[in-house]
This record gives C-alpha cells, sequence and structure tokens, in this order.
C-alpha cells in the first residue's frame, strides 16, 4: 500500500514538475527515515543529527518555497511521496529475516500492478508506440532494479547509515535534467538542496563515527585478559 500511495504521488508531481525539483525534495528521504526510525523503532539519534534534521527541512522550504508565486502545488505530491517512502521503508525494516527480498520484491510489484491496472480501467484507452514501450520497458526495468537493492540495503544496514546514499540521486536528476530535458533548477533550490544533501551526509558521518566507536568498545570488552 505504501509503494503505492508513492508511486501515484511522485509519478503525479513528475509530470508537473522539473526532474530536479522532485528529486531534491526526495532527498530529505534520509531525514524523514532516520526521524521516524528513532520515533517508532528506537534507534538512537543525538541531539547533533536532529538538528541537522531540522535544518534540512528548512532546506526543503527553500525548494518548495509556500505562499509565493514560484510555488508548485505538486510540490505536496513529492512531500505526500516522501512520507509513503518512509512508511514503506519502515515496513521493510520490521520484515522477518526469514523472508526473501525477492519475494518483497514480487509482491510489491504486483501490488503496484494490481492497483494501477484497476485504476487505469476508469480512463479511455490509447495505444503505445514502439518508443514508448521501449521506454517502459526500460523504467520496468530500473525499477525491479531499484526495488530489489533498496529492499536488501534496507534489511541488512542501519537505516540512519543506508539511508544517506540516496543523495547520488539528486546528481543524476541534475545532469538528466539538463542533459535531457534543458531543466536547471533555480538558485533558492539549489541551496535548498544543498542544505538538504549537508544535512543528510552530516547525519551519515555522525552515525558512522558513532557507530565506528560502539565497535571498539564491544571489542575491548570481549578481549581476553592479558592481551
Amino acid at each position: 500500500m505504501a509503494e503505492t500511495g508513492a508511486a501515484y504521488f511522485f509519478l503525479t508531481a513528475l509530470f508537473h514538475m522539473p526532474l530536479a525539483n522532485v528529486t531534491a525534495i526526495l532527498q530529505t528521504l534520509p531525514l524523514t527515515i532516520t526521524l521516524a526510525a528513532w520515533l517508532f523503532l528506537g534507534e538512537s539519534v543525538g541531539w547533533r543529527r536532529l538538528a541537522a534534521i531540522a535544518l534540512g527541512f528548512a532546506g526543503v522550504l527553500l525548494i518548495v518555497r509556500p505562499g509565493t508565486a514560484d510555488f508548485n502545488a505538486f510540490s505536496i505530491y513529492a512531500l505526500v511521496a516522501v512520507g509513503f517512502v518512509t512508511l514503506r521503508d519502515l515496513v521493510t525494516r520490521r520484515l522477518s529475516g526469514a523472508t526473501p527480498s525477492m519475494l518483497v520484491t514480487l509482491v510489491t510489484s504486483a501490488a503496484v500492478m494490481v492497483a494501477f491496472g484497476l485504476a487505469g480501467l476508469a480512463d479511455d484507452w490509447v495505444a503505445m508506440t514502439g518508443r514508448e514501450i521501449a521506454l517502459t520497458a526500460g523504467a520496468a526495468l530500473m525499477i525491479i532494479g531499484g526495488y530489489l537493492f533498496s529492499i536488501m540495503a534496507m534489511r541488512v544496514g542501519d537505516v540512519g547509515v543506508v539511508a544517506p546514499f540516496r543523495y547520488t540521486g539528486l546528481i543524476w536528476a541534475l545532469v538528466l535534467g539538463w542533459a535531457v530535458f534543458g531543466e536547471w533548477p533555480e538558485e533558492l533550490t539549489l541551496l535548498g538542496a544543498a542544505i538538504v544533501a549537508g544535512s543528510g551526509l552530516f547525519t551519515f558521518w555522525r552515525e558512522s563515527r558513532l557507530s565506528r566507536a560502539a565497535r571498539i568498545a564491544r571489542s575491548r570488552r570481549v578481549r581476553p585478559r592479558g592481551m
């Protein structure tokens, strides 16, 4: 259900907004996941990372800019998609380790297909051209890979460590948006995206440092006496 909601709101926003703008909003995911893991999964998050999360959300306001002439209502759709993806990742985190990742990927993909297939019955049928079929097939291949690797990463790694790696998507969005669609974000959008990315990278750095310190402490406790 969470994946279906995320797909709908993300695609709707993508149809009406520049690629880089949508991706910049989605870069809040590492922050929302870290915050939600602290609130609902009991994972440890210190005041420094909480401050970084707050700063990241301030960066989102620079991207969305509510109440201004540049505000795009479909930015709200992108934010709702963030909420659904956060819920999806938390649920995935709670799955039993005995459940195969391939099975989770299959069930999730099938659920999205059935939901949108039923919703499509209310629309008029439009025949696809060869180019559209090829693009759809390519997108399907990327989605399958995205599902699988996302599920595998969320199940074996700490949420606060895995999530910041998603910031590479912003680099791809900037390059592809400029090269393919001729789009380039405004200065405030770039500033907001930089703030969000910086907050996430600090969260990643802080988590890595704490994890390294915890491993050292554990190794010292189990070291035999006399060594």
